[in-house]
């Protein structure tokens, strides 16, 4: 069996090309490379390509969307079947034999002000293979149902949480399909000191380990949920079947599925965080489950907020590269990637989705390869949408500069941080205030 090491558990931590820092100081930034999987990489703005985004607001059958209601019931449903079919894969619903065990109902932590729950999902009848466990920090003294911030994390719920030896053993993925006890190694956001800031806050936060539901290789089908639906015989997904992202996000709105039932969580203001791929996986949760309140994607780039017609940085050429991340999505997007513009769909499309719940695009100043500036146009670019509900976006705003907070409150957020791929200390600041004003 392969040995489960350090680094294993930070190639289950870390996006491809950068790190994503999970509450710890971010590295210097590292010269970008020239030359992804044998293809160019390109970071001039003057050498981005002349490209045409598809109208938000214009419908299939050339009918213009002038109002909300027609966005809510005929374009917004049209926009996210052309995802499912052109870009993440189509997922299943509610499995009929899923069930819930609360196996820690609210134990006192962190000297009493706040309790920890545990749940543990279980997707079959069978519960062998196919469960997530999560992990939930609650205000100890409340008399109402209470918000919740749910992440899902690089890292499994025992890693996550460093501050806590009662959350259960968590299990991570080694390279021959195969859970083994994950160590606790420190990476994890989840410090006591977050934890007691926001259950002070009066707010509950949660966190799900994306291996619980969908190994994060090319192979992870064989052992995950996508596996348990494919037919007799079947050997891969087929071409608009889901990916893992897709998976990821589905594992999601199951853990939504429970939280409707926990009476001490308002599930009516649930509010989801991910970063880089988790990050499209949170965006495309939202986009596609409209129970969740708001979404925080932290650097979630190509095939998430950044533009795909818009070539810098990583491009779906980069992504579709069988060596790398062809699992993640589904097989039709990667038709597109010798022509970006042939694709029905692009990233402002995916952030219009929201609308008019809120959404809070996050990014990194030297995080060139997730296109920080591709985010902030794509978010400009699903402004008329919001529009459509009498909410701000970037609106006609420059592309603010790193550390500037003011386009960070609207409905339709942007915030640059100083530094690279992912969540750094500070952005929680800005996180939490925006949950203040939004959930």
């Amino acid at each position: 069996m392969y040995r489960l090491t350090k680094s294993l558990l930070l190639f289950s931590a870390c996006a491809a090309l950068g790190h994503v820092a999970l509450g710890q100081n971010t590295p210097a930034a590292k010269p970008p490379a020239a030359m992804v999987a044998g293809i160019p990489v390109n970071y001039d703005e003057d050498k981005v390509g002349n490209y045409t985004l598809p109208d938000v607001l214009t419908m299939k059958n050339g009918q213009k969307v002038t109002d909300k209601q027609t966005w809510l019931t005929k374009r917004r449903p049209e926009i996210v079947k052309l995802f499912e079919e052109n870009q993440y894969g189509t997922m299943p619903g509610k499995p009929a034999g899923m069930r819930f065990n609360v196996f820690d109902k609210g134990t006192p932590v962190f000297g009493g002000g706040t309790i920890r729950k545990q749940v543990t999902v279980y997707f079959t009848k069978d519960t062998t293979d196919q469960k997530m466990d999560i992990l939930m920090y609650l205000p100890a003294k409340s008399a109402k149902p209470v918000p919740l911030l749910l992440m899902i994390s690089f890292s499994p719920n025992s890693s996550m949480s460093v501050d806590d030896p009662g959350v259960k053993q968590g299990t991570m993925w080694d390279k021959n399909g195969k859970k083994v006890p994950a160590p606790k190694m420190g990476l994890g956001s989840m410090k006591k000191e977050l934890i007691e800031r926001v259950t002070g806050m009066g707010y509950g936060i949660a966190t799900i380990y994306y291996g619980d539901i969908e190994p994060d290789f090319k192979t992870g089908y064989k052992y995950g949920i996508i596996g348990k639906y494919m037919k007799p015989g079947q050997t891969i997904p087929g071409d608009s079947e889901w990916g893992a992202i897709s998976a990821w996000s589905w594992g999601l709105s199951r853990a939504m599925d429970y939280l409707e039932t926990d009476k001490q969580i308002d599930a009516n203001r649930v509010a989801l965080h991910g970063v880089s791929r988790l990050g499209k996986t949170v965006l495309w949760t939202g986009a596609h489950d409209t129970r969740f309140k708001a979404v925080l994607a932290s650097c979630s780039g190509e095939g998430g907020a950044a533009l795909s017609r818009r070539n810098y940085g990583e491009n779906l050429a980069h992504m579709s590269d069988t060596s790398r991340y062809f699992y993640q999505f589904a097989a039709q997007w990667h038709k597109y990637a010798g022509d970006f513009n042939l694709s029905p769909v692009d990233a402002h499309m995916l952030v219009a989705l929201m609308a008019p719940r809120s959404l809070l695009l996050q990014t990194g100043d030297t995080d060139l390869w997730s296109d920080p500036h591709g985010e902030f146009l794509s978010a400009v670019s699903a402004q008329p949408v919001y529009n459509l509900f009498g909410l701000q976006g970037p609106g006609n705003a420059p592309w603010p500069a790193a550390k500037d907070a003011s386009l960070a409150y609207n409905p339709l957020g942007y915030f640059m941080h100083q530094g690279g791929h992912g969540t750094v200390p500070s952005d929680w600041d800005i996180y939490l205030e925006y949950l203040k004003k939004f959930l």
